[in-house]
């Protein structure tokens, strides 16, 4: 249509050569609208655009889950308790962790770090929170567990206050979705006590 135009121009008086300049350029428009690089831009758009709803509405449903976890923690024995030479107390202990933690799974989820923390108040500090074993859990079937280790991490106080001391082990998890945000979450286990001397 276009090598149409072109050929028919000369022959017109200038009326009519001006509506067909502009008829040319509208075809031309529209042969542009349909190129393949418009479509595609077009066709990247829209998936695009349907991408981030989906995106969207998988961190939405989150918020409908409500995990019921558990855990329990048994100290089995403190191995050693001594005073270093700086003057501050260290703790090794061997641990029975066990825990459930499948309900924090849902179809956006794609792994689970989970760390086990001692935590106790100083005059020094209002909370001091150590942690002892970390691991990721990277789906639901790995998600309920039972170990027995040593701690992982070294056991020191800032200080020499941990004989006798009460404290809580606290198995902290943060969940990391596929798509949205991370939530984090805890379960307190009180009631545990070191020895009155050191070992």
């Amino acid at each position: 249509m276009v090598e149409w135009l072109n050929t028919s121009l000369a022959s017109l008086p200038l009326p009519s050569f001006i509506v067909l300049i502009k008829q040319r350029e509208r075809v031309e428009e529209t042969l542009k609208m349909h190129s393949f690089g418009y479509r595609a831009n077009a066709l990247l758009t829209f998936a695009v655009t349907i991408l981030a709803l989906m995106c969207a509405m998988a961190s939405l449903t989150d918020n409908f889950n409500s995990p019921s976890t558990s855990a329990q923690v048994q100290v089995l024995n403190i191995n050693w308790f001594q005073k270093q030479p700086n003057g501050n107390d260290e703790v090794s202990m061997t641990l029975n962790i066990s825990a459930d933690l499948q309900s924090l799974f849902t179809w956006n989820t794609k792994q689970v770090f989970v760390f086990l923390a001692a935590e106790y108040e100083t005059p020094k500090n209002f909370l001091n929170q150590i942690s002892l074993w970390d691991g990721i859990i990277p789906s639901k079937e790995h998600a309920k567990f039972w170990i027995h280790t040593s701690n992982k991490y070294r056991f020191i106080d800032q200080g020499s206050n941990l004989r006798g001391k009460e404290y809580n082990l606290t198995m902290h998890w943060h969940v990391m979705p596929k798509t949205g945000k991370m939530f984090a979450d805890k379960i307190v286990m009180p009631g545990y006590r070191l020895p009155e001397e050191y070992r």
